[in-house]
């Protein structure tokens, strides 16, 4: 039962996540949970308490590493396209034989 329920709302936060427009609004959200004295379940209960901040914790530092590997990427595709568009006109290709 419990996955019945758990599936939607993974796949809701995944899509909402995937929009970079809400990617920051969620992940600010996630945090000011995280810091904030209130929580669904309070973690004056042991381990039940610390569930909820775990996996909000487990999200942000997830979708900040996502973002940065994302944006490492980019920059990578961006220097191999700069290079791949690169004017070789001046170079010389010469076949060499070492001579011993």
């Amino acid at each position: 039962m419990k996955r019945l329920f758990a599936a939607p709302i993974v796949k809701w936060l995944r899509n909402l996540l995937r929009n970079s427009k809400y990617r920051w609004l969620v992940i600010l959200g996630s945090v000011i949970y995280l810091v904030s004295p209130l929580d669904i379940s309070p973690d004056v209960f042991p381990i039940i308490g610390w569930i909820d901040d775990g996996l909000l914790a487990t999200i942000v530092v997830t979708e900040l590493t996502q973002m940065a590997t994302d944006r490492r990427r980019k920059r990578f595709q961006q220097v191999n396209q700069a290079v791949d568009s690169h004017d070789y006109g001046n170079v010389i290709d010469i076949e060499s034989v070492s001579v011993h």
